[in-house]
């Protein structure tokens, strides 16, 4: 079993990062491109077996506590077998 963790900045957060690969995007002749954001994906292995809802449970304590800033960054979690 695997978890996946996407973290993204906020819409409402100023993303630098994202507005540099915007520019850089528009710059080398991608047109078109309204906004980019710049975020962090982990992905973690699990012992065969797990519980899935446990696990689930778990994973989004930590996403929410350690992972992520909450205050800026919203998180998705998906656990796949």
């Amino acid at each position: 079993m695997k978890a996946k963790i996407i973290i993204t900045p906020k819409k409402a957060v100023l993303d630098p990062q994202g507005k540099t690969v915007q520019s850089a995007l528009d710059h080398m002749g991608y047109k078109g491109v309204t906004g980019v954001h710049v975020g962090k994906y982990i992905e973690i292995d699990l012992v065969a077996g797990t519980d899935k809802a446990a696990a689930t449970k778990a994973l989004n304590d930590a996403a929410h506590k350690f992972l992520s800033n909450p205050v800026i960054e919203d998180y998705r979690l998906e656990i796949v077998d």
